[in-house]
């Protein structure tokens, strides 16, 4: 969830979602329940909490939960993934409640900056160009991963003239895909059909039901689709494009370090760990928190 919009393709989400060809309702592994370790506040980040939000005694995160497993929702309509408990983590370190606003993507580094909600949480990819407006409390690393059919295979690096499936405004779709079609025009070759879905569930429903050659997303969403779909799906190339994972927050502001000091006392404790473990996304973990890692690596 790279850079991303939302666009209105309702009707055929609803086709592809009728199929049940995807279901996103729990984790692959855990069924949902969380099996992590209860997580108390770190005495040394509640102290950096600038003192509004701690007098508040809530924090409240944005995320645009439709990303699979990273952020989603459950049959309640309630925020779940690897990347909310992680934020729910952070929140109990600092001795706040969590508080979930559920916005579109786009909208989410505004409301930061604004003053809307106190951090973002949706898989924001640290880059220097998001940098300029705010600050990254870095915790995971995610790549771009492919995913073909069962049985069909694709190449990522010469797939001109197929039909790719992305979610509408990831780094997939604003960047990957259209920068591989360009190669193949340039090459004189076919471009790439890319299809854009308002969903992770209906890109990934495209690939399974013929729509699409492939699909491409971020790695720990590629794999998790694949889980998911019970083997109709196969990894179609390398991970590539590795690039850190943020907590967004407000350019300057002291919650940045009190952020960071959480995330990492989670890391300290074992708490983070478990979180990945239960996910299945693991690979991508990290043993320190920085800030601001695409500046600053």
């Amino acid at each position: 969830m790279r850079a991303r919009y939302l666009l209105p393709a309702i009707a055929a989400v609803a086709a592809l979602t009728l199929t049940g060809c995807v279901d996103n309702s729990a984790p692959a592994e855990s069924g949902g329940e969380s099996s992590a370790p209860a997580i108390a506040p770190d005495d040394a980040a509640v102290a950096l909490l600038p003192a509004d939000i701690a007098d508040s005694g809530t924090l409240i995160i944005g995320t645009d939960a439709a990303y699979p497993p990273n952020e989603y929702k459950n049959e309640a309509g309630e925020p779940i993934g690897w990347g909310i408990e992680l934020a729910e983590g952070i929140a109990a370190k600092l001795g706040l409640q969590p508080e979930f606003q559920i916005a579109k993507f786009d909208n989410i580094i505004p409301s930061v900056t604004g003053g809307k909600v106190d951090i973002g949480e949706s898989s924001f990819t640290d880059n220097i160009e998001r940098e300029k407006q705010v600050d990254f409390v870095n915790y995971y690393t995610a790549g771009i991963q492919w995913a073909s059919a069962k049985g069909k295979d694709v190449d990522p690096n010469n797939a001109c003239g197929l039909k790719v499936a992305v979610q509408a405004g990831t780094t997939e779709d604003a960047d990957e895909v259209p920068a591989k079609s360009d190669a193949c025009v340039a090459a004189g070759k076919p471009p790439i059909e890319k299809l854009k879905f308002d969903t992770q569930d209906a890109a990934s429903n495209a690939v399974v039901l013929g729509q699409a050659d492939a699909m491409s997303a971020d790695s720990p969403v590629t794999l998790y689709a694949i889980a998911q779909t019970e083997d109709k799906l196969q990894l179609a190339g390398e991970t590539f494009d590795v690039a850190p994972y943020g907590i967004v927050v407000a350019k300057d502001s002291e919650l940045t370090k009190a952020v960071q000091a959480a995330l990492q006392s989670m890391v300290d404790d074992g708490s983070y760990q478990a979180i990945l473990d239960e996910w299945g996304v693991a690979d991508g973990g990290i043993d320190e928190i920085t800030i601001n890692a695409a500046a600053n690596g």
